[in-house]
């Protein structure tokens, strides 16, 4: 058993000193090669990057370093492996010459012993420490130490003490002993140092004498060499180059070097010769392509300036007619000139077969090879617009006479075509107005009587009800047509409008509410109202007949039903072209659009919608005066309708009205039918209408009213400067004798300060009423009117103002 733990003690001991040696001398190499091998590396690296023989030095110093460190790392690790097992050795004879002895003593309790027999143990080499410890089950065991046990650089073992009794091995102790590895360290450094101050210098000394056998014989000839090509120069070639140097037996490397880089030279100098030569006749022949190039550049630059900047563009022929050429200008009037090319002249054309004879004759002139010049025919362009085309053209013959074609320039007339249809079209219309307002105003005074009479007769027929019923036929027919007269002074701007601030999507709800009943079931109504709509400026009553006009024709383009959609939203325009002129339309509109889902307006009819009576209803199915009606209300107002129709896809209808510049947009309120309103004033009525004037003498009577009857404005102020007395004068506005009503009222405002006036008229022109506004200050009755109107009126204008 004491064998066994010997033999345990040793492989433990074994097992930890070669570690911790090992670790003190990595720990050494640690220390040493940052503060001597770094810096030294650093400083080579950095001298090595200035050239070929110093990049060589360092290159040596660094392979005999590190081949100088290796070897002597193995040397020492040789010797530190040698020198520790030497102390190993001594460490185990200790253990076995000591252990029986050490055993018998601590058996004996014999202290003194012990500490002699440790002390000739510290005898040893390299022993620092030793100590006995008893192993027993007793206070204070014996303990016996000497020397200075140390935690570094050490190796211990501790040996097990036995003593026999009776036969019996009984374990009584442990023997503890530390050896140092101080002495072998300081030896390794010591070492270690001198190889390497002595390999150091060897290293040094060598590799001087390599760098100057290699400067001396390689480096300086090649800085001879780099000077020498850095230096060349072909056009004045230098000597060949020779390097100052003993010449060898035999040619070695940089002779041949020298020999080959010289023959170089010389082949470059007579190439050079060559390539001079060469390029002399090439930048003549160039100078000479060069002007001819310019020459040519500037012609093309010279025509296609012309070309893009001309309000022309320009084309050619083969003699087949088809396009050889087209010029880009082409573009900028929709054309595509790439695609032109290749067809015939005639294929260009829409019009060949609505006008025969003229292509005919066209054609005729182009196969007897003549020229031709404001030729007018029509074509689409890409995007299927009409353009209206004037073409010029001169045949081009080669110098044998024969035809090569056509060369000429087309010019687009559309827009002079499109500008001359508008003042067509504004001037029918314009001729249209004045028309029906003419008619509408002689109409309107026939209804005045119509109207008032019908009353009158209505009142004594209350109890013949077979007779009331013919006379509420009368005064239907007669409603109906004051309703076609307002229709046409809407048409020709002269029917008086009362324009406010208006709250467009409240009127655009309150309208639709109206509409549901009149389109019926089969049409959807729906509504797409802008957050924040502007206020319109427009006259509310005739806003609302504008859109529900819009929508009867948007249900009769619907008969098998659809959807109609009312739509209002804010716009800035800066050029929309109104529907029935060439007007250009700027500035902040609030738009309300009428948008169905029927059959679309054909193109051929598209421009005509607007015109009075016109109709694609069958008969006894419409006025055709709807559309005339918007038409005429939105330029009055100084807005616009434009028209966007597609066959088969519907139609928007989109009214703009200019935006108020008011705050609060009014509201509009049911208006409550007037009731008659009896008086006792006089009333100086002047009416150049003998049915007129009857049926108002007749009318004011009924109300109580006393009246003075003038047929003109002379007759009138004959009666004011007689002294007549009177409390209103109402007066027609158009009266023959030179004289109209505004004229009169202000004459009798002269003799009469403050007299109340009351006009009245069935067709405005601008006397009154100007950009279709009633001046400010004025009352107007409309013709034809009731005589509920007119007594609510009277009333009115008596109420607001004194009297005369």
């Amino acid at each position: 058993m004491g064998n066994a733990g010997d033999e345990d003690s040793k492989r433990s001991s074994r097992a930890g000193p070669p570690a911790a040696a090992k670790q003190d001398l990595s720990g050494i190499g640690t220390a040493f090669a940052p503060g001597m091998i770094g810096a030294l590396l650093s400083r080579i690296f950095n001298w090595s990057r200035s050239g070929v023989g110093p990049r060589l030095l360092a290159a040596v110093l660094l392979f005999s370093s590190i081949v100088t460190l290796m070897l002597t790392a193995l040397q020492l690790y040789l010797d530190y492996d040698r020198e520790a097992g030497v102390i190993e050795t001594r460490l185990d004879e200790i253990g076995r010459s000591t252990t029986g002895s050490l055993g018998e003593s601590l058996w004996n309790l014999d202290q003194n012993q012990l500490k002699l027999q440790l002390d000739g143990i510290m005898r040893l080499p390299d022993i620092r420490a030793a100590e006995v410890r008893e192993v027993a089950d007793r206070p204070n065991p014996i303990r016996v130490a000497v020397g200075e046990p140390s935690t570094r650089s050490a190796v211990t073992r501790d040996y097990p003490l036995s003593y026999s009794v009776q036969g019996t091995s009984r374990p009584i102790g442990v023997l503890h002993v530390e050896a140092t590895l101080a002495e072998v360290y300081q030896q390794l450094l010591n070492r270690a140092l001198v190889i390497l101050a002595s390999q150091a210098a060897k290293t040094f000394v060598v590799s001087l004498f390599i760098i100057y056998m290699f400067h001396l014989l390689v480096t300086r000839h090649l800085v001879a060499i780099a000077e020498f090509v850095g230096q060349y120069s072909l056009s004045r070639p230098p000597p060949p180059l020779h390097l100052e140097r003993r010449p060898p037996r035999d040619p070695d490397e940089l002779d041949k070097v020298i020999d080959a880089f010289n023959a170089m030279c010389a082949n470059l100098g007579r190439a050079y010769g060559e390539l001079r030569e060469a390029n002399a006749n090439l930048e003549r022949d160039l100078n000479i392509r060069r002007r001819a190039e310019e020459d040519a550049r500037a012609s093309e630059e010279r025509f296609r300036d012309y070309a893009e900047t001309a309000s022309d563009w320009f084309w050619e022929t083969g003699p087949d007619h088809r396009f050889t050429y087209v010029s880009d200008r082409a573009g900028a009037f929709g054309m595509d000139n790439k695609a032109l090319v290749g067809k015939h002249r005639t294929d260009a054309a829409s019009d060949r077969d609505a006008e025969p004879e003229k292509w005919r004759a066209h054609v005729a002139t182009l196969d007897r090879h003549e020229p031709f010049r404001k030729f007018e025919y029509r074509g689409r362009d890409v995007a299927g617009r009409m353009h209206h085309f004037n073409v010029n053209g001169q045949p081009i013959f080669a110098a044998d006479g024969r035809f090569m074609g056509y060369r000429g320039s087309a010019t687009d007339l559309t827009a002079q075509h499109e500008a001359e249809e508008r003042l067509r079209q504004s001037q029918k219309m314009d001729a249209i107005g004045q028309l029906t307002g003419g008619v509408a105003h002689d109409f309107n005074n026939v209804l005045t009587v119509i109207t008032g009479t019908i009353e009158i007769i209505q009142e004594g027929l209350a109890d013949k009800p077979e007779f009331a019923a013919i006379a509420q036929l009368i005064d239907d027919a007669a409603a109906r047509g004051a309703e076609i007269t307002s229709q046409l002074l809407t048409f020709a701007r002269r029917q008086p409008l009362e324009p406010r601030d208006i709250d467009v999507n409240a009127l655009v709800v309150e309208t639709a509410k109206l509409l549901k009943p009149i389109l019926g079931e089969h049409i959807e109504i729906v509504t797409r109202l802008a957050d924040g709509a502007w206020s319109a400026m427009a006259d509310p009553s005739q806003l609302s007949s504008a859109i529900v006009n819009l929508a009867v024709n948007a249900r009769d383009a619907m008969p098998g039903g659809g959807r109609l959609t009312l739509e209002t939203a804010n716009r800035d325009l800066d050029g929309t072209s109104g529907a029935g002129d060439g007007d250009v339309m700027r500035g902040a509109f609030v738009m309300i659009a009428v948008a169905d889902t029927g059959h679309g307006i054909p193109a051929d009819i598209r421009e005509r919608v607007f015109e009075p009576f016109f109709t694609t209803k069958g008969v006894g199915r419409g006025t055709g005066l709807g559309l005339s009606m918007v038409y005429g209300f939105a330029r009055q107002t100084g807005g616009t309708v434009v028209i966007e129709s597609e066959e088969g896809r519907g139609t928007v209808m989109r009214l703009f009205l200019p935006r108020s510049k008011g705050e609060a947009p009014a509201r509009t309120a049911p208006v409550q039918p007037p009731a008659s309103a009896r008086g006792h004033e006089t009333i100086l009525v002047v009416e150049d209408d003998p049915l007129v004037q009857g049926y108002v003498i007749a009318q004011l009577g009924t109300l109580g009213y006393r009246t003075l009857a003038a047929s003109d404005g002379a007759a009138a102020l004959a009666l004011v400067d007689q002294g007549v007395k009177f409390d209103l004068l109402f007066t027609d506005i158009i009266m023959p004798g030179g004289m109209n009503g505004r004229e009169l009222a202000e004459a009798v405002r002269l003799r009469r300060p403050g007299a109340n006036v009351l006009y009245t008229s069935g067709y405005t022109d601008d006397t009154i009423v100007h950009e279709g506004h009633l001046d400010p200050g004025l009352a107007l009755l409309r013709k034809p009117y009731r005589k509920s109107e007119l007594s609510q009126k009277i009333r009115e204008v008596l109420a607001g103002e004194p009297s005369a």
